[in-house]
């Protein structure tokens, strides 16, 4: 959410934003938070007046009482009851105002960074750099629920007789392999200084609004019946929602968390929940890092953030690339982001595996984070978050990457001690 000063003398910057983000049905917006942030201050404005004129008037009030005119004291007091009346009419008129302000403030779009590129979809990201070699091997990849079947580890047909599509059973030595993966991103991310924490899986609905924007609310939270609780999609969430209405000394920045959750998606409007295949659900496990920083230092944090996952994900011999999100990609709280792809070797190309974002003072503003400076000064913090493994989704990517031509998979040194000193995991079946 912007500050409302900056709206305020900025109009022009704030249309140029949402039209590079291609919702020029939000422009309207725009000329309608200026009107309403008029109008609230024009009420505050009078509401003051009037209680100023009734503290002056009540005054008047007891010194007639006491000279004896009480009929002019009368008078005075239906003046008193007007302005009271008045009062009452525009505070009602204030909280409406003020709400409607705050939801077009909450569905404008945040200014984005100067270098995200122009786009109007994912079609039009840009890749910045690869790391690693991508390998396609001299014998065919199966899909990965094949490689997964022969190894018993996956049961899709009992998951949809329980639960429906998009829900699986994983089961022997590829249930095992997704634990020793969220277990080894969790130590990774400890060693690079990170607090481990598992939070809350439910959150209430001023975090869901403080953390995201209205149409990701809508595609993604399932909410709990009867209760003011959402099921979280990503740890991010309630982790960013640990700060919420807090101040900070300055010298307690940065927090850096990493956390493990489970995630809990509609994907509504989402293609390929029918499939079959663990690529797009409605349940799955992931490891992820927050930071909350000064402002000044959110670039510098965002750079390390994705380089974290690109890190863990060479350790274990998968070649990624990072490709920066376009305009037309950007959630709407986001000031810029990028994805971090790993290189499919059955479909000869990269998919996504994870996403790292700077959210600017957007969040920080919607929940109340402050940061109280050495001088006193006081200011919102910068959020940002990052994938750090999300599981079964990187099963389908090193499951491709370390298969071998007779079915066995290797596990790469870093993850060994995690499988029980394996090097590799053999196929029940082929």
């Amino acid at each position: 959410m912007l500050d409302i000063k900056f709206v305020r003398t900025n109009p022009e910057a704030v249309k140029q934003n949402i039209k590079n983000k291609f919702q020029d049905e939000k422009l309207p917006l725009v000329d309608e938070v200026l009107e309403l942030d008029a109008r609230n201050r024009e009420i505050k404005q009078e509401v003051e007046a009037l209680r100023a004129e009734k503290n002056k008037i009540s005054k008047q009030i007891g010194a007639l009482m006491g000279q004896g005119k009480k009929e002019e004291a009368e008078e005075v007091k239906k003046q008193v009851a007007a302005n009271a009346d008045r009062i009452e009419t525009l505070s009602a008129e204030e909280k409406e105002v003020e709400e409607k302000l705050k939801k077009d403030m909450m569905t404008i779009p945040n200014i984005i960074d100067p270098s995200v590129p122009i786009g109007k979809d994912d079609s039009e990201n840009v890749e910045v750099e690869r790391f690693g070699e991508p390998v396609i091997p001299d014998f065919e990849i199966p899909y990965h629920t094949d490689i997964m079947e022969s190894f018993d580890g996956i049961d899709l047909d009992a998951a949809r007789r329980v639960a429906g599509n998009g829900f699986y059973y994983l089961m022997g030595d590829i249930a095992r392999l997704h634990s020793a993966v969220i277990s080894y991103a969790r130590d990774f991310m400890i060693n690079r200084g990170f607090t481990y924490c598992v939070p809350p899986f439910m959150i209430r609905s001023n975090v869901v609004t403080g953390v995201m924007s209205f149409a990701e609310m809508d595609a993604m939270m399932y909410k709990i019946e009867g209760e003011d609780l959402y099921l979280i999609g990503t740890s991010e969430h309630s982790m960013i929602g640990k700060f919420i209405d807090t101040q900070l000394a300055e010298n307690q920045l940065p927090q850096t968390l990493t956390s493990y959750s489970p995630c809990f998606r509609k994907e509504k409007g989402a293609h390929g929940i029918e499939e079959r295949g663990v690529y797009r659900i409605h349940q799955f496990e992931k490891q992820e890092m927050i930071v909350i920083c000064k402002p000044e230092e959110s670039t510098a944090w965002y750079d390390k953030l994705w380089q974290n996952t690109v890190d863990l994900f060479r350790s274990m011999d998968i070649p990624v690339r990072t490709l920066e999100c376009c305009s037309g990609d950007l959630a709407d709280l986001k000031v810029k982001s990028v994805d971090v792809e790993a290189w499919s070797p059955r479909q000869k190309k990269y998919f996504e595996v994870g996403s790292c974002s700077n959210l600017g003072d957007a969040q920080a503003r919607r929940l109340g984070i402050r940061v109280k400076g050495e001088n006193g000064e006081k200011y919102l913090a910068h959020t940002l978050n990052n994938t750090v493994v999300a599981p079964p989704r990187m099963l389908i990517a090193f499951l491709e990457n370390n298969l071998q031509a007779d079915g066995t998979v290797k596990i790469p040194e870093a993850l060994q001690p995690y499988m029980g000193g394996n090097t590799v995991i053999v196929p029940k079946r082929k």
